[in-house]
Parts: C-alpha cells; structure tokens; sequence
C-alpha cells in the first residue's frame, strides 16, 4: 500500500465519523425529511418556540445514533435566526452518568450551563445559593478553601465542578444529591433570577433564551421498585413540574421506550406537548419491498461525505467493486444512520486497497451483527419473531427494552388518503441471525398447526 493510498483510506474512515454530529450547515447533511414521515424540526419543535406567548417545554425522542444530535443542531440554527438564544448541551459529556441519573443532576446541568453561556449576566442570586450551601457541598466540591476566599469565577465554577463529580464519582454522586434534593426549590428560584437578568443582557439581536439538554435519551431505564415504576417516570414525570419551572424556552431528550409506554398520555398533558419522534429513514416498505426513495438518501449520504475527500470518486465503481454491495450495506442499516457509518468504518478499515470488496464490507456486516446477537436476550427471539410478521409493537417493558437496545426500528410513512402510518420492524442484522430464523420457523410451525 502507497501513502497516497493510506492517506486516503484514512481520510475516508474519518469522514463516516460515527459520533460527531454535524453542525448545521454542513455540506454532509443530507435532510431525510421525506422518507422520514414528512418529519422536520424546525416546523415539530421550532415553530413552537417562535409562535408560543409563554415558556414551552417540550420533548424530542428517537432511536439513540438515528441523528437526533444534528437535527438539534439544525434547530438551533433555526432558533438563532429566528432571534433566541440557544444553550445547547450534551448532557453524558460533562454532566450526567447516563447508567446512573437523577433529576437533580439535570437541574444542575442546566445551572452550569446557562452560567458558562451567559457570562454577563448577574450570578449573584446562584452565587449566593452555593454559599447557603457551602459547608455542606465543599468536600463534595473537592476544595477546603471558605466560598468567600474563592474568586468570582471559582464560585461559578462550582456549579461546574459538582456535575463533573456526579458524572465520574460514583461515590460522591448520592452525597451530593442527598445534600442538594431538599433545595432544589430554592435553587429553581435562584436561577430563574438569574435567567430574568440574562434575558435583558442578551445581544440585541435575540429576544428570547431558549436551552436544548440533548443525549438524556441515553439514561438507562429500569425499575425502582417492585410495583414497576421506573427511574424514567421518577424524573420525567413526577418530576415533569420542576423541569418546566425554568423561565425560559426547555427541550428534553427521552429515551424512546418512554414514548412507547402507558405514560404517554400523561408526558403530553404534562409538557402540553405530545413528544417529538425522529424515526429511521425508510430503506424498506411494509411490505419488504426496497423503498427507492429512502435507498436514494442513504447513497447520498455516502457520497457527500465521500466528496470532502475524494470528490471525484466513483460510488459504485472506484469506492465499491459493485453497486450490490454499496445497497446491501445501505439495506442492512436498517436505515439506521450510525449503525451504517460503523459498517462503512469497519469496511474501509478491513481495506488496502480500494475498490472496497464484498468481502471487507461482509466482514463489517457480520461484526455488527454480532453484537445484536449478544444484545438479544434468549427469551426475546420469539417476540421479535412475532413482531416481524405483525409489525405492530405491545405496550410492555419487554418490547420497550427492544425498542431501547434498537433491535426494534420504527418507521413513517403516508398512506394515499395522506394519513401518517407508523409502523415497526425487527433490525435487519438481526433478522440474518439463525436464532432469529429458527424462531420464525417455530412460530411458523405453530400457526400452521393451530
């Protein structure tokens, strides 16, 4: 292999980069509106926000990897032209432990980040409540220093200090919450002063302060006590009153499962909002047809981001030995956006030379997989069975744990009388599986017999 040839092997394996996402106005964007279900959120969530006379909070959910981070992205380059203030953060990377999450840890999220967002505005009010609190949180800040002796930017920081503890010290984390919890009230009091001075601070062109908490939907679900309550209903719900009490414009992401449970009814009447879904782009029609449309805007993403290294690489004929291959790749995806750039990295890593070969991208497709084959708990392979002939999902924690771990995929489409259908099918990789197929054959066997 030439180093020109490497170079370019690598330059290729970086642009399918699987957990960036693009900012908006990025010429990689490809808008997969149309085999989506007509979905855009500029129009679900923006226009909310630009119409609304009061405070919005609402909730954007969807399959973790579908791309939710870069249509959010988009919204917020959407919200700024239309004169707000965006606060946009990842919650997982500085703030939340998604294995291990509370409302509290959301609440102080919030806090950090609106103070390193907004630095002209007063933080007397948030600086004040910290010092109310300080003998009881200094240790758990990591500091012996009197809240007085600190500077005016090391008080800040301690907002930012307590998230970054309760993200990476488990044993600090309930210390803090149970220090914190019974001021959270007070807490909502002083950073709403604080957010009452931002919004007369913020630069002329914006008139209103809006804050995006993105990658909560990577909070793992599961159940606090034996009645079936689960950490999710405990923040989203019973908590529902305090994450809508910040004086400005809130968007949540929630896991998916949360959207699929008996609940549902109860987050749209809380937040005044039935939740936002992003589903995958559809590469197949109900019926198991190719979906041309959807097959199209998975090729186009390939070669937009193909252009920014090679622009003048063929797809089918000098990045792939055969157009079969780059549509099985694409098919196999499910639709599913970071599955398929981990199956282009995987393909391009198992490359010398290109064109890539059948073989390399096999290889990608086989490891991936796996993984869902290990994802995929023993009792699990006959509901999956089932679903793939009904393509409808129950109202139960087994197949939200499905929906969750993405061996469910949810699609949209409109019929001919333009009516939104939503329906549901088991991951393409896993329907490849042999435990897969003897389940199939199981049921298949049943119902003759039946």
């Amino acid at each position: 292999m030439n180093q020109n040839t490497e170079q370019l092997l690598t330059d290729l394996y970086n642009a399918f980069s699987q957990f960036s996402p693009l900012p908006a106005g990025d010429p990689q964007y490809v808008d997969c509106g149309e085999v989506r279900g007509d979905d855009d959120i500029t129009i679900d969530l923006g226009r909310n926000i630009k119409r609304s006379q009061q405070m919005t909070y609402q909730l954007y959910t969807g399959h973790r990897g579908a791309g939710k981070s870069t249509e959010l992205m988009r919204l917020q380059e959407y919200l700024k032209e239309q004169g707000c203030f965006v606060v946009y953060f990842a919650a997982d990377e500085q703030d939340v432990n998604p294995e291990d999450t509370e409302y509290t840890d959301i609440l102080l999220a919030c806090t950090r980040h609106l103070l390193e967002s907004i630095k002209d505005a007063d933080s007397k009010p948030l600086r004040d409540w910290m010092e109310n609190r300080w003998n009881d949180l200094k240790d758990l800040a990591l500091t012996e220093l009197s809240f007085k002796d600190l500077s005016l930017e090391a008080q800040i920081n301690q907002f930012a200090k307590l998230t970054a503890n309760l993200r990476t010290e488990p044993s600090l984390r309930q210390k803090i919450r149970e220090k914190v919890n019974p001021h959270t009230l007070t807490l909502i009091d002083a950073l709403n002063k604080f957010i009452g001075d931002a919004k007369k601070k913020l630069p002329a062109e914006y008139s209103q302060l809006v804050v995006i908490a993105d990658n909560l939907d990577r909070i793992v679900p599961f159940y606090t006590d034996p009645g079936g309550r689960s950490n999710l209903e405990e923040i989203f719900l019973d908590r529902s009153e305090q994450l809508k009490a910040l004086d400005c414009h809130v968007i949540y992401t929630i896991p998916i499962s949360m959207v699929h449970s008996n609940r549902v009814a109860d987050l749209t009447n809380n937040y005044n909002n039935a939740p936002e879904v992003l589903p995958m782009i559809m590469v197949r029609k109900p019926s198991g047809e190719v979906h041309l449309p959807g097959l199209a805007k998975m090729k186009e993403l390939i070669e937009k981001r193909v252009k920014q290294v090679a622009p003048h690489l063929s797809l089918e004929t000098e990045l792939f030995d055969t157009k079969e291959m780059v549509e099985r790749l694409c098919l196999m995806s499910g639709g599913h956006i970071r599955n398929f750039l981990f199956m282009m990295q995987e393909s391009i890593n198992r490359t010398d030379n290109l064109p890539i070969t059948a073989k390399a991208a096999q290889r990608a497709i086989t490891k991936l997989r796996d993984v869902y084959r290990k994802t995929t708990e023993q009792y699990e392979w006959q509901i999956l069975a089932k679903l793939s002939l009904s393509q409808r999902i129950l109202n139960d924690q087994q197949h939200r744990s499905l929906l969750f771990n993405r061996c469910i995929l949810e699609y949209r489409y409109f019929d001919a009388e333009g009516d939104r259908q939503t329906w549901y099918d088991v991951h393409p990789l896993i329907k490849g599986l042999d435990e897969f197929k003897e389940a199939v054959a199981l049921l298949s066997h049943e119902t003759t017999n039946n």
